[in-house]
This record gives structure tokens, C-alpha cells and sequence, in this order.
């Protein structure tokens, strides 16, 4: 670490300390040239997610867009903001974890159908008919007997 006041590379930490939000390490230092002391932050370098949108286009990965259409599907259902805000959070984490650089936007997509399909099959529908974009109503209809087929496979 360089040495603020006279440019040394040559010092010595007196204290460490974790940040009140436990984010980063605050260093204490000594210059061993001058004898001046300074104050450094260590902390983790997160990773930008991109997101590839259908047509090609990247743009940062903003979990507010995925919890605001979330909200739209899970609207007068009994899911709550925090569940959806938990989830989004998680998923969030997962592909930070992942080290990848690039989501596409199916793959998100897939994610948050998967847990509305597990959360509440309206919300489900909701969403899939948003996420896929329907042709037309046989399309519709094709998704609600797949969905009403997996019910009863469950059943017995």
C-alpha cells in the first residue's frame, strides 16, 4: 500500500477492524519511511451482472425489474412482498455465486416461474402469460392443460 504522504510502499498495519456493516476491513497503518499513519478499506469486489435480453441487447442486472413483475402476477394473491423480496434477493446471490458475468433473460425468466409455479399456480399463469408471450389463445389454453394435467398427476 502506498503511503499518502510520501509515496513509500513500505509499512506496517497497526490495527484491524471489521466495518459496522461487516462489508469491509478497516486497516490502521504506520508508514515505515515517514511515520505517518493512514487508514485503508479493504472490501469485496462484486461482479456486474449483465443481462441478455431476447433480442441481443445487454444491460445490468436490476432485481427491481424482476420483483416488479413479480408483484404484477402475485397481485390479490397470498404471497407476500417479502417472500417475493427474499426470492429475488436469493436468486440474485445465486448467480453472483455462479461467477458468471451474463444471465440471459430465459434463464431468469424459467427461475421465477418455477417458484410461482411452486408458490401459487394463478400467479403462474399470470406470469407465463406475460414471460412467454402468448400467440394466441390455443397457446393459452396448450399452458393451462399442462398445468391443470401436472395437478391431477399429483393428486393420485
Amino acid at each position: 500500500m502506498k503511503c499518502p504522504f510520501c509515496g513509500s510502499l513500505e509499512n506496517r498495519v497497526i490495527d484491524s477492524r471489521l466495518t459496522k456493516d461487516d462489508t469491509a476491513i478497516r486497516r490502521r497503518r504506520e508508514c515505515l519511511h515517514c511515520g505517518r499513519r493512514f487508514t485503508t478499506y479493504e472490501c469485496v469486489e462484486e461482479i456486474q451482472l449483465m443481462v441478455i435480453k431476447k433480442d441481443g441487447r445487454r444491460e445490468p442486472f436490476n432485481p427491481q425489474k424482476i420483483l416488479q413483475g413479480m408483484r404484477l402476477a402475485c397481485q390479490k394473491r397470498p404471497i407476500s412482498i417479502h417472500q417475493m423480496e427474499e426470492f429475488v434477493q436469493q436468486l440474485e446471490q445465486s448467480y453472483q455465486e455462479t461467477g458468471l458475468k451474463e444471465i440471459p433473460t430465459s434463464d431468469i425468466g424459467e427461475q421465477v416461474m418455477a417458484k410461482l409455479h411452486e408458490w401459487d399456480k394463478v400467479a403462474y399463469v399470470r406470469f407465463a402469460s406475460v414471460y412467454r408471450d402468448f400467440k394466441d389463445v390455443n397457446e393459452f389454453m396448450q399452458e393451462l392443460k399442462e398445468l391443470l394435467g401436472h395437478k391431477k398427476g399429483n393428486k393420485h
